[in-house]
């Protein structure tokens, strides 16, 4: 029991929650200072030391996967090749959404206690894995504004029952595995470069790369052309590299690991804030408690090593993102008896967990009451 009601009975065992049960969306009977409280102190610090030491380790493993690959898998028959390239792609890409794991950790000043380290940091790393570090840093800091509202949030907002391609043409099995495969494979160039899954600007050309997309304001602009920069180095970086070391060279060892690393983006960010248990609100219903609890947590397996354990912790992080990422799993426990049914987990396998919410979240409609809509909206199919 907590603060929050009776607890969710699907939380208290083993965190396996029933998959389905929706959270309530009533207004919480605790406040964000309530759950401030019940965290730790030590929560709260970040450390340099353990913060590098984060970096570094994805850095050696990256750099050991390299290696291991560009040695090896050249030496192998061809088709062992053809099952070894695979593998490398598949582990590189993971440590490398690690990689981009800390980049977002700098961009909420929770990598250190000096922004301009946050920064430096991350732009560093988020320019190697071509992800525009100022652009998104802007861009994310008005989702967690507005987490779950469908006029103001920032992304992955859902569709509505009214856009036919998705209600009805693509409403079916074939094209839902149509919709899975185009997020995993193009959904992260698209989402930076023009701004796909994204909110809808009346005006201007909405882009991450961009400096007078309306995403950001004037004084944020010159910091995109510095993004623009750093990611257009890493591109002639690469290009010189295919040149030296031949195409297929840099597509082996470079570009399907980045390919991995997108679908890998687009997997948690999809899972983290798409699921049939967790409401989207308008502007009658929406308050910022509300909607970043109407988020997920989601276990990844072995590949929660890879990725610092977030894909457990999204919630806690949602409602505190400053804390650390080696802190959030002891935060969310402090913090869970508050939340009782308001927190959301679900391990449901994540093969399985993505083909459901592929083709059962295909759109938002809002609950009725006495045969009155109300400003609360749930996915159906």
């Amino acid at each position: 029991m907590g603060a929050g009601g009776r607890m969710n009975v699907a939380n208290t065992t083993d965190d396996k929650p029933l998959a389905h049960k929706r959270v309530p969306v009533s207004k919480p009977p605790f406040e964000l200072s309530d759950l401030k409280k019940a965290i730790p102190p030590h929560c709260w610090k970040r450390s340099l030391v353990r913060s590098f030491a984060a970096v570094f380790r994805d850095f050696i493993i990256i750099g050991a996967l390299y290696y291991l690959a560009d040695t090896f898998i050249p030496m192998l028959p061809k088709p062992l090749a053809y099952v070894a390239w695979p593998v490398y792609w598949f582990f590189q890409g993971a440590y490398l959404m690690g990689l981009w794991v800390i980049g977002h950790e700098c961009g909420h000043h929770g990598f250190s206690e000096y922004p301009w380290l946050n920064d430096t940091i991350g732009f560093i790393v988020h320019s190697l894995i071509l992800t525009p570090y100022f652009g998104f840093k802007y861009s994310h800091r008005t989702h967690h504004a507005n987490t779950n509202s469908i006029e103001y949030d920032e992304v992955w907002i859902p569709k509505r029952k009214s856009d036919k391609l998705y209600s009805e043409i693509l409403n079916n099995p074939t094209g839902a595995f149509l919709v899975f495969v185009f997020k995993i494979v193009l959904g992260f160039p698209l989402y930076f470069v023009f701004n796909l899954y994204g909110r809808k600007y009346e005006k201007g050309i909405t882009s991450h790369f961009y400096p007078y997309s309306p995403i950001f304001n004037d004084s944020e602009r010159f910091q995109i052309f510095l993004t623009d920069l750093g990611v257009f180095a890493t591109c002639y970086a690469v290009y010189r590299a295919a040149a030296i070391m031949g195409t297929q060279w840099v597509i082996n060892i470079y570009g399907m690991p980045i390919l991995f690393m997108s679908g890998f983006f687009i997997l948690l960010t999809y899972l983290h804030h798409t699921h049939p248990s967790i409401p989207h609100y308008d502007s009658t219903e929406w308050d910022w408690l509300r909607g970043a609890l109407a988020t997920v947590d989601r276990n990844f397996g072995f590949l929660n090593h890879a990725f610092h354990d977030v894909t457990r912790t999204h919630t806690v992080h949602h409602l505190f993102p400053t804390i650390p990422h080696y802190h959030t799993f002891e935060a969310r426990e402090a913090v869970k008896p508050i939340l009782g049914e308001y927190y959301k987990y679900d391990d449901t396998p994540i093969l399985e967990a993505i083909w459901r919410e592929t083709k059962d979240c295909i759109f938002i409609e809002p609950e009725e009451v006495n045969g009155e809509k109300k400003g609360i909206y749930w996915f159906h199919k």
